[in-house]
């Protein structure tokens, strides 16, 4: 497991004990960068000043720097990077302060778990385009045979093309079964086929042995063509088991049985046709007449069976690629999905949970035999991609910067915890300016004269200290992520104005940036931020664009692009209306929005019930923002009560 390697520029203070003594970070000062320099094996990260960017900045663009693996020590948020020397894709945030060391600690641990899942999905990224490019190099091979993607369906067709090939009347084809050492253990007898005598044969496996024809073959790779299975020279090592004959009353005389050997030149099964027909469409309808009917396998005929059965072995291997590279594939697509729940926790589930019901709608839409969507079916294949598209849709999260990703109120935590300070420094300032003017009252009056300037003193401090109170009672509820009150706002705007001299210092109750952010009239973003966040659909659509989809769902880039339009064009990015929004996205829109209003894990707002969320998509049906069949069949089939896993 590698470890987080932190380059610290000199510029920066000490860091705190607890990441010193993390066994998991590695601390190194720095003072310049090398162009072109970079570690290899552990996850490197920067936590760099002002000053270092500077200096730096340019070997900084030229070295191999992993995306948002740049942290900007900016104390107090006055000392922003200079302009053009960090880029935008570098920094992973801005690092305040050390005040909270354990919040430090955990930023990095962030940082590193965000490194380190993107290090994985490179690397099944790099897998999987060698599994593609590999498999597609197969697939040159037997077009007709890798059309067929089930295995016994494959097996079946080869058998059947082979005996139709070669005349046979039967056939059986084995597979070799290996251990994990890919030592040859045994055979199984897996398909058999006879039209003179048919019958359904169990799957049963046998030892591997050179006694047996099958075993003799499989084991040395040679081709045996014997004229009568009965009459094998006694000096061979191998022979015929007369005993299956007896029991079905079949007689086996003629035997092609050849290798089935896959690209590598490995056995992986073996194809024994049993006896050539004069015509194929004759029938051996007792054994006597298969000494007038059953041929020998001409020698010529070989090569071609060969062949055939080779090319039938690279197909069933191309199968089992291909299912290899689902898997991986798969795998994949979780691991991304765990990325993108690592940026936001909050979101945990949010996307599978879509996924589940998108899929299941559009299930649903393919039973309907009435409305809009009559006719509209979605095929297996369709279905996968609806499902990909589902749990991808929120992918583009990783290129949101996170503090505003998870932000769950108004304030950042450290703006709130900074506003918070200023007013209990202002109250103990003018407490003791008002200390001071008693003390001054005694000094100069004597204790009868500050006795009579005593009450109005008082009044002036319990009204002062009331308002500080007042202030920081409004703060704190105007922070919350809820729709803002009239009256909040118009103390908002009083806060603002309000001034504190210390000495020759004048202090702001609220900053402009703060007084901006507690007044956003709903939620917990600015416009900025929202646009950031809003962003990350089109990095989704940038992202996918970059994967090599297969034919079949090439349009997952597309379909998750759109999961935030809506149908009267009141949506983002692209403002799209109506027809222009492929059905795909419509039902995945439904879905998350569904989920986004029930979800019980967002820190900037309640979850709302079931039902009370099934009333808000039909009021976007009425403002004619969500398509109205697809929300009458998301609540009528009860699609929202969906729970297994996508």
């Amino acid at each position: 497991m590698p470890k987080l390697v932190l380059k610290v520029a000199e510029g920066v203070p000490e860091l705190p004990a607890v990441v010193q003594k993390d066994k998991g970070v590695a601390v190194r000062r720095v003072r310049r960068m090398s162009a072109g320099s970079q570690d290899s094996g552990d996850l490197v990260a920067w936590l760099v000043d002002s000053g270092f960017l500077q200096e730096n900045g340019k070997a900084l663009c030229e070295t191999k720097v992993e995306a948002g693996s740049v942290l900007l020590w900016n104390p107090g948020g006055k000392a922003p990077a200079p302009e053009g020397a960090l880029p935008e894709e570098l920094l992973y945030e801005e690092v305040f302060s050390f005040s909270r060391p354990q919040d430090f600690q955990r930023l990095l641990r962030n940082l590193f778990r965000r490194l380190h899942l993107e290090r994985e999905l490179a690397e099944k990224d790099r897998l999987l385009k060698a599994k593609e490019s590999e498999n597609s190099e197969l697939l040159q091979v037997g077009i007709a045979l890798s059309a067929e993607r089930d295995n016994d369906k494959l097996l079946s067709y080869i058998l059947r093309q082979l005996r139709q090939i070669t005349r046979a009347d039967a056939g059986t084809l084995y597979l070799v079964e290996r251990d994990e050492t890919k030592e040859v253990q045994q055979l199984r007898f897996k398909i058999a086929q006879n039209d003179s005598n048919p019958r359904d044969y169990t799957e049963f496996v046998m030892p591997l042995s050179k006694k047996t024809i099958s075993g003799y073959v499989a084991s040395t790779g040679t081709v045996l063509n014997i004229p009568d299975a009965y009459k094998i020279p006694p000096d061979k090592e191998y022979g015929f088991n007369v005993t299956m004959d007896k029991s079905t009353g079949y007689r086996s005389k003629s035997m092609l049985t050849v290798p089935m050997q896959d690209h590598k030149g490995e056995i992986i099964g073996v194809v024994q046709l049993i006896n050539r027909k004069t015509d194929f469409d004759l029938k051996i309808a007792a054994p006597e007449e298969a000494d007038r009917i059953v041929v020998p396998f001409p020698k010529d005929i070989e090569p071609l069976v060969l062949s055939l059965a080779s090319q039938a072995a690279v197909s069933l291997e191309n199968n089992q690629l291909y299912q290899e590279i689902e898997t991986l594939f798969e795998g994949f697509v979780k691991a991304s999905v765990t990325a993108i729940e690592s940026r936001d926790p909050t979101t945990s589930g949010h996307s599978n949970r879509v996924a589940v019901y998108t899929v299941n709608l559009a299930k649903a839409v393919t039973r309907v035999d009435a409305g809009a969507y009559k006719g509209v079916s979605f095929s297996p294949e369709h279905m996968k991609e609806i499902r990909y598209a589902s749990l991808l849709h929120d992918f583009g999260k990783v290129g949101v910067r996170e503090h505003v990703l998870v932000k769950a109120k108004k304030l950042y935590p450290e703006q709130f915890e900074l506003v918070k300070m200023r007013l209990a420094y202002i109250r103990k300032a003018k407490l003791y300016d008002l200390l001071s003017e008693r003390f001054a009252a005694v000094i100069r009056d004597g204790t009868d004269g500050y006795l009579r300037l005593k009450e109005e003193i008082d009044q002036r401090e319990s009204e002062y200290l009331e308002e500080i109170d007042r202030y920081l009672q409004t703060i704190e509820g105007a922070n919350e992520p809820t729709v803002l009150p009239e009256d909040p706002s118009r103390v908002l705007d009083e806060i603002k104005t309000k001034r504190f001299t210390d000495g020759e210092e004048e202090i702001l109750y609220l900053t402009e940036d703060e007084h901006t952010k507690l007044k956003i009239p709903k939620g917990s973003l600015d416009d900025e931020e929202r646009e950031q966040i809003n962003s990350h659909v089109s990095h989704t659509y940038r992202f996918l664009q970059q994967i090599p989809w297969t034919k079949e769902m090439r349009n997952i880039p597309v379909i998750a692009w759109g999961h935030h339009e809506k149908l009267d064009g009141s949506g983002y990015p692209r403002s799209i209306r109506g027809e222009d929004i492929a059905t795909q996205t419509r039902m995945m829109t439904v879905s998350d929005i569904y989920d986004a209003l029930t979800a019980s894990d967002r820190p900037y707002k309640p979850a709302v019930k079931p039902q009370k969320a099934l009333e808000i998509l039909t009021l976007e049906v009425q403002e004619k923002k969500l398509d109205p069949d697809l929300v009458r069949i998301f609540i009528e089939a009860k699609i929202w009560e969906s729970k297994t896993e996508a």
